[in-house]
């Protein structure tokens, strides 16, 4: 068991989790930062997690939901205050309706998360700091203790996992809920250097191009938020198929770590999704993950039998090549 004492101080208002784990930080570290990864431990072994969004910088956001074994789900939010590289990260935890709003009426946790290494792995600090005894003595009614202890049980089978994972430098799409999936793919290259690449329309003139025998003819990019961004690509001569693009409108915006988009397919009458793409440090390079909401689970499947994943593959070994 990981969790070495969990202790409650009714003078300070915390809650303070001590857990040690037989791996390096970098590891640790990682598998908090990584959605894949952490949704596999946050939640209690009943209440497993979904995390829809988690940018881990000062301004971002975390939002995920526990399913309970009778399919009732529990919406979170996380908001990003503080993260020191391999060190530290500080978030503000709260309870959020099922749209993602903060739910009022339940108490926020200022949370904590220290990294320290050690001579045979890591020890993590988890200090939760309450507003009043009041809140402390509700999430604890609520079963905070317990279910922490749950939830932290499971961080070394992913730790276990993670060794032969961070290894695999592929695209995945993951399933979600009926209408979101989400695209990971760890590139070896920097944050800056990925943000840079995704927003630089020379650059992704480059590596944006999907599979061998096709070129980008078209990216024009938004100045800002409210503006529309539109790309279009062509077959090179040789090489069969028809040309298509996408625009959309740049929705929101946190520079060098996460942005949120409409996306349509040009000249056609396909319905919009929504794509949320996160850029996270990773020991191993940086992590973009993007989670896109289809309007069902028909179109959704559509999408995901183009080979489109084969596409984004072949893409980003290409951005690796230029980095």
């Amino acid at each position: 068991m990981p969790v070495t004492s969990v202790v409650k101080d009714a003078e300070s208002l915390t809650l303070t989790v001590h857990a040690e784990f037989p791996v390096k930080v970098s590891r640790l570290w990682d598998a908090y930062l990584d959605p894949r990864q952490i949704e596999k431990f946050w939640g209690p072994v009943e209440y497993p997690a979904t995390f829809t969004r988690h940018d881990a910088a000062p301004g971002g956001r975390t939002h995920y939901h526990m399913t309970s074994p009778e399919g009732e789900e529990f919406h979170g939010y996380w908001e990003w205050n503080e993260i020191v590289d391999q060190k530290f990260f500080e978030v503000t935890d709260g309870f959020a309706n099922a749209d993602g709003t903060p739910n009022a009426e339940l108490p926020t946790t200022r949370m904590v998360f220290s990294f320290d290494p050690q001579p045979d792995g890591t020890k993590l600090t988890i200090t939760a700091n309450f507003d009043s005894a009041a809140d402390l003595e509700q999430v604890v009614d609520m079963g905070m203790i317990d279910g922490t202890r749950s939830a932290m049980s499971q961080i070394e089978q992913v730790l276990i996992d993670l060794r032969n994972y961070a290894r695999t430098f592929t695209t995945e799409a993951q399933i979600l809920s009926d209408t979101q999936i989400r695209v990971s793919r760890i590139i070896r290259g920097t944050r800056d250097q990925v943000w840079q690449a995704h927003h630089d329309a020379a650059l992704m003139k480059r590596w944006l191009l999907g599979p061998d025998g096709w070129k980008m003819t078209e990216c024009v990019l938004p100045e800002s938020v409210g503006g529309t961004y539109r790309y279009r690509w062509e077959p090179e001569t040789g090489t069969e198929g028809q040309g298509f693009g996408f625009t959309g409108e740049l929705l929101e915006l946190l520079p060098k770590s996460y942005e949120r988009t409409t996306e349509q397919m040009i000249d056609t009458d396909y319905p919009p999704t929504i794509n949320e793409s996160t850029f996270a440090e990773s020991s191993e390079g940086t992590l973009l993950s993007i989670v896109i909401t289809y309007p069902d689970a028909q179109t959704r499947d559509m999408v995901l039998a183009t080979g489109m994943t084969d596409g984004m593959e072949a893409s980003y070994a290409r951005l690796e090549s230029l980095l």
